[in-house]
């Protein structure tokens, strides 16, 4: 890429950034979303009602991310996983996940960028979002997939490490269901990332990926609530628990701005628990 392409990414993210701050004000400024119409009217999951779910068969395209290929299983996006466009990506997760629209553009831009496509003009399949690269979003030490090098396949999860992690919980829920905290994804990500460190000889770690790492796992504490009763069918069968809705209620969605709220204390954690060990 030429300086003149650097310089156009850099003001598109600048705009964003801007966008998404303009949306976080706007979020403190209008009321709510009521429970149960966070998804919108006409969209699958109003209400709690989920297409379907079809497990992914042989040949069908899955990444590294379980909400997306939830997604896929639902038949929310194209059940193979394949020929996606980026604007698709955008509008579908907006509406699945009430990410902000700000956020939405960001990440399917970002990744079109990392796999030198067009985010206006290409497609790609949901296992391309799983290349190993210092500049893509797929990252050793995940909470639910073993390292790239051990596993070539990041489109399963890999159901010991899930099972670790939920038992982490040690937040409870009104109904004294178990719920995850800030402290119990700090913790399971130090660990994870100790033992990733020691089983792959190829493993390698960044400011970047680690950041991504936090955010990735953060998803869990903002969209889920940190409810490990809806995070089980999510995490295992890359599925949505019956009447599940998003958890955030902010009209337009949740910001970065917001998010960072999220991640900045949950990467703060794993510094702290990996001098510990």
């Amino acid at each position: 890429m030429g300086v003149f392409g650097k310089l156009g990414d850099t003001f598109v993210d600048l705009s964003v950034i801007l966008w998404d701050n303009g949306i976080a004000i706007l979020n403190l400024l209008t009321p709510k979303l009521k429970p149960g119409q966070v998804v919108p009217e006409g969209c699958p999951g109003h209400n709690g009602r989920w297409p379907e779910y079809v497990p992914p068969k042989e040949g069908d395209s899955r990444s590294a991310c379980p909400m997306l290929n939830a997604m896929a299983n639902h038949g929310i996006l194209p059940h193979d996983g394949k020929n996606i466009t980026f604007k698709e990506l955008n509008t579908k997760v907006r509406e699945t996940f009430n990410f902000a629209s700000s956020f939405c553009f960001f990440v399917p831009n970002f990744s079109a960028r990392f796999l030198n496509k067009s985010y206006a003009k290409d497609k790609f399949d949901l296992e391309d979002l799983s290349l190993h690269a210092d500049n893509a979003i797929e990252h050793d030490a995940s909470l639910t997939r073993q390292d790239k090098a051990l596993v070539a396949d990041q489109g399963k999860p890999d159901l010991e490490l899930v099972h670790g992690l939920l038992k982490e919980a040690t937040g409870k829920m009104p109904d004294g269901s178990p719920k995850l905290t800030i402290p119990d994804l700090s913790r399971a990500l130090a660990k994870r990332r100790t033992d990733a460190k020691r089983t792959n000889k190829e493993y390698s770690e960044s400011f970047f990926h680690n950041t991504f790492g936090s955010a990735n796992s953060s998803t869990m504490l903002t969209i889920f609530g940190g409810r490990v009763d809806d995070l089980t069918p999510m995490l295992t069968e890359e599925r949505f628990s019956e009447k599940w809705e998003p958890r955030v209620l902010d009209r337009y969605g949740l910001t970065m701005a917001k998010f960072n709220g999220t991640v900045i204390p949950v990467a703060s954690g794993v510094k702290k628990y990996q001098k510990e060990e």
